[in-house]
């Protein structure tokens, strides 16, 4: 009866609280239902539960082909250089940003920093391409003013993954420094202004009392983007792609698309079971940092 009268006290809130629930729910929990078909036989027509078990049948072909290599290199390259050299652009710019003095120009480099944010994928791998134009492109022109011959980048497989990583880093910089200016609003000024006191530059200011102050932040955050080391960003990875430069560009999402469902012969249960394996991947992934931190005397999930 307790639960029932904070209910009736505080119903606004659960009706808040509903929503978020009700999606985590439907479209993070239920859908773990179907998870089973990786080691099942899936047939449409029979369903889940009419399909014959397996087992680990569709696990050992994947790791038996002659693809797992390549699909496994290829992605945890393409994410572990998108979070190293994901981790320093964002702090820099919120500790740029959080000494600018000027509001208006501190408000205008965060619009101009945060917009590319919210291109669309289809539209951000579109201008990239046009950048990178042999012919037309910005990129080689300018190589052409300094005397250099044009470079082909979307049909060298060599340069996919820096062309991948710098533009998402591009796009996403302004928005990602969002919450380490949170996280520097909440840094205690006095402990600035008896720096300033002491005599302490700017620079010591930002050594000594910021970076110390939202190490926290930055430690939490390289956990949960651990957790997602083998999500290389399906779509864009996708559009980016091309004949030539298929050797280093062709990752596990983008495998398990054409498998799953571009392929004439669409192997649901197959595509499930690669998509399994690189879920656990991450879940161990995520676990292990969070235990090193832990033992590393830093902040933990857990």
């Amino acid at each position: 009866m307790p639960f029932l009268k904070k209910l009736h006290r505080s119903w606004q809130l659960y009706v808040l609280l509903a929503l978020p629930f009700l999606y985590i729910i439907v479209f993070k929990y239920y859908p773990m239902y179907g998870a089973q078909i990786a080691f099942k036989n899936f047939i449409a027509s029979k369903g889940i539960t009419g399909s014959s078990w397996v087992g680990f049948k569709h696990f050992i072909r994947f790791f038996n082909s002659y693809e797992f290599g390549t699909l496994l290199k290829n992605t945890l390259v393409l994410n572990f250089y998108s979070l190293l050299a994901g981790i320093p652009f964002p702090i820099l710019l919120a500790l740029a940003i959080n000494n600018i003095q000027n509001k208006w120009f501190k408000k205008s480099v965060q619009m101009i920093t945060y917009a590319p944010h919210f291109i669309s994928v289809v539209v951000m791998a579109g201008i990239v391409l046009v950048l990178l134009d042999p012919e037309k492109g910005i990129v080689n022109l300018l190589l052409g003013v300094f005397g250099f011959e044009p470079i082909h980048f979307m049909a060298k497989p060599s340069y996919f993954s820096s062309v991948f990583v710098w533009s998402g880093i591009w796009q996403n910089v302004g928005f990602s420094c969002i919450i380490y200016l949170a996280a520097l609003s909440g840094i205690d000024p006095s402990q600035h202004e008896a720096a300033v006191i002491d005599g302490a530059s700017k620079f010591k200011r930002i050594l000594h009392i910021d970076i110390p102050g939202i190490m926290p932040v930055v430690i939490i955050l390289l956990i949960l983007n651990t957790g997602h080391i083998m999500d290389s960003g399906f779509e864009k990875v996708l559009l980016l792609q091309n004949q030539l430069n298929l050797r280093s560009s062709e990752v596990i999402d983008t495998y398990v698309y054409k498998v799953g469902l571009a392929s004439q012969a669409m192997n649901y249960s197959y595509s499930t079971a690669i998509n399994l394996f690189k879920s656990v991947v991450g879940l161990a992934m995520l676990i292990i940092v969070n235990q090193i931190a832990k033992r590393a005397k830093q902040e933990s999930l857990w």
